[in-house]
């Protein structure tokens, strides 16, 4: 049966691939034509050009307001100039809290105070720049300084909260520890908040996120014991960007509302911890044993409290306005320039971000380049090209969003599609975006090449059938 079903989808997407003989809105000649100027485009690729800018670019924490970020925008604002693209850098102005005061301490019935380092490894060089690294926090969590009982919510989803009504357990004034996984970060605070909790403590389960995976960093690629994870929790799904300028670009002279008033930050304290930090304080939890699906990969009886287990929860942000340095390249078009086809990719990162976004931004500045190569041979796009390389996108898309609500009307009069990447890595394709490309996309994908020979459109068919 597996076979006659991989034998089936392999006939489907030979009549995908049979049926489209043209290039969509492309004739036989045309197509011909288009096919001959991306072979010239493949011809320019060259990947020793990403591990140079990689190397650059990964080599120092590139936060939203650090050095090295304002840095990397230069140096692909002066590459894309190198290319022939008009290139500028334009700023802006968001709020980007970053902590002062971080403390969790496990105060009943016993002492216990988490580290909330991540420690130096002798087999990773990068790991000494802790001077140079944010700490792990989750921005856009509010102030709070508050003492309570703790109780486990697994993944804090509501369905979570069900089983815990059922078992009769309230959430209303205590502290939640909630892990990783199972729902977007920013809900998890959210709901918890909803619900009465008065902080939050986020922290990666071993059997999600660490040895119940595998081999853990240095000697594989999960999360050791004093490694935790961090992230935004703006309330994303209200709005993303500035939560101070909402509907309206943070220019310099932007009107800010007050914290108070922001709608989209936390309305209690949250904090990422590692499962080391988070063991002691399940430990500590008594009360009724977790349902087997919420026990993780602790060597622990998982409780879900409250009871003699009570938590100390301490968090100071500074809510600072920092720069924002979006990176804008265009080509102009030869015959529609009012008409824009944009390109983005963010540059921020966490800390190092080689992969997140670097993989990314990376093949994004080779495509450029390669665009560029092809202009000086006098061939030019029919419509304007609009390389956009963002800032702040990890604390909440604060780049782009700002920009195109800086830039509204104009966007609204000439942009025609915009097509987004982050990271690259190796696997299935995957995509997400307007219906109305469809198509488009799958005959584009069936003309990538994978590493294994075979087109990225096939490999999706391999990923459902076999």
């Amino acid at each position: 049966m597996k076979k006659l079903i991989t034998l089936l989808g392999f006939l489907y997407l030979g009549q995908l691939t049979s049926s489209a003989q043209n290039f969509l809105g492309f004739s036989e000649k045309g197509t011909s034509t288009e096919k001959e100027l991306e072979a010239k485009f493949d011809a320019q690729l060259n990947a020793q050009n990403l591990r140079t800018w990689m190397k650059y670019m990964s080599s120092k924490p590139h936060y939203v307001g650090s050095p090295h970020n304002r840095a990397n925008a230069v140096y692909m604002r002066d590459l894309f100039k190198s290319w022939g693209f008009e290139a500028r850098i334009d700023t802006l102005y968001t709020l980007f809290p970053t902590p002062k005061v971080r403390e969790v301490s496990l105060v009943s019935p016993t002492i216990f105070k988490a580290s909330l380092v991540e420690p130096m490894l002798k087999e990773d060089g990068t790991s000494n720049q802790l001077k140079d690294h944010l700490p792990t926090y989750n921005c856009f969590s509010a102030d709070g300084d508050v003492t309570a009982e703790l109780v486990y919510v697994n993944f804090g989803r509501p369905d979570d909260y069900d089983v815990l009504e059922k078992m009769g357990v309230n959430v209303k004034g205590k502290i939640v520890i909630v892990r990783y996984g199972g729902s977007w970060r920013g809900l998890k605070p959210k709901l918890a908040a909803e619900k009465g909790a008065v902080g939050c403590i986020i922290y990666s389960d071993p059997k999600d996120d660490g040895y119940g995976q595998g081999d853990v960093y240095p000697k594989g690629p999960f999360r050791p014991e004093a490694g935790a994870q961090r992230g935004s929790v703006l309330d994303l799904p209200v709005a993303p960007g500035d939560p101070l300028t909402p509907g309206y670009g943070d220019t310099k002279d932007a009107k800010r509302l007050d914290i108070k008033d922001a709608t989209t930050i936390m309305t209690i304290p949250v904090l990422p911890i590692s499962y080391g930090d988070a063991l002691p304080l399940l430990k500590a939890l008594d009360g009724r044993v977790a349902p087997e699906s919420w026990r993780g990969g602790l060597p622990i009886a998982y409780h879900v409290g409250p009871g003699a287990a009570k938590v100390h929860l301490k968090l100071q942000f500074d809510f600072k306005v920092e720069p924002l340095f979006n990176v804008i390249a265009v080509m102009r078009g030869s015959e529609f320039p009012d008409q824009w086809i944009l390109r983005g990719n963010h540059h921020d990162a966490w800390v190092f971000g080689a992969a997140d976004p670097l993989s990314g931004m990376v093949a994004v500045m080779e495509e450029a380049r390669a665009i560029g190569e092809l202009a000086k041979t006098g061939w030019k796009p029919k419509r304007t090209l609009v390389f956009c390389a963002w800032d702040g996108e990890e604390p909440g898309l604060l780049g782009s969003t700002e920009w195109a609500e800086a830039n509204r009307a104009e966007l609204q009069k000439k942009a025609v599609a915009y097509l987004n990447s982050d990271g690259n890595g190796r696997g299935f394709l995957s995509a997400g975006g307007s219906h109305t490309l469809e198509k488009f996309f799958n005959q584009v994908s069936r003309d990538v090449i994978d590493p294994q020979k075979i087109s990225v459109f096939m490999t999706v068919y391999v990923r459902i059938f076999w």
